[in-house]
């Protein structure tokens, strides 16, 4: 499937809010497009160490991602590439461009200078899991989040 990456424009936001919310385990926590979507979208823009990133084809945005780069003190103080918020128009889903995006966000990272890419995707996400774990990614830590609402 070809594909264009590039960061993602503000009247992209209200397509990537519906793509990220279009199940039930995402839709409770993103909600519907509106000024918080816009404020973060501000905040990633304004940060070099934040990419929002869409999967265009046919000039159709298709595809969505968060890179962040993190510098960090532990691993010799390597800079490290954390994935969220992959999602792909469900029309396409299982057709390649999932492996597509990841192997391009791995190669960014790479670009950047980062030693490692990191993840985290619901424990409900049987599929999401497997799609991981093919493209070598390997469950070597266990995460845990505290809501602050």
């Amino acid at each position: 499937m070809s594909v264009e990456f590039r960061p993602a424009r503000l009247d992209d936001l209200p397509h990537i809010v519906a793509m990220i919310a279009d199940d039930s385990i995402a839709a409770a926590r993103t909600g519907t497009y509106g000024r918080e979507h816009r404020e973060a979208f501000e905040a990633i823009e304004a940060d070099p160490n934040n990419e929002l990133i869409v999967a265009e084809r046919e000039g159709e945005v298709v595809g969505t991602m968060q890179l962040t780069y993190i510098p960090g003190i532990s691993r010799r103080g390597s800079l490290r590439l954390q994935i969220e918020a992959v999602r792909i128009a469900a029309s396409l889903r299982g057709q390649g461009l999932g492996g597509t995006m990841m192997r391009w966000a791995i190669e960014r990272g790479r670009e950047r200078g980062c030693t490692v890419v990191q993840l985290t995707t619901d424990k409900r996400r049987g599929d999401a899991h497997r799609f991981y774990d093919s493209l070598g990614f390997v469950a070597s830590h266990e995460g845990f989040k505290l809501t602050l609402e």
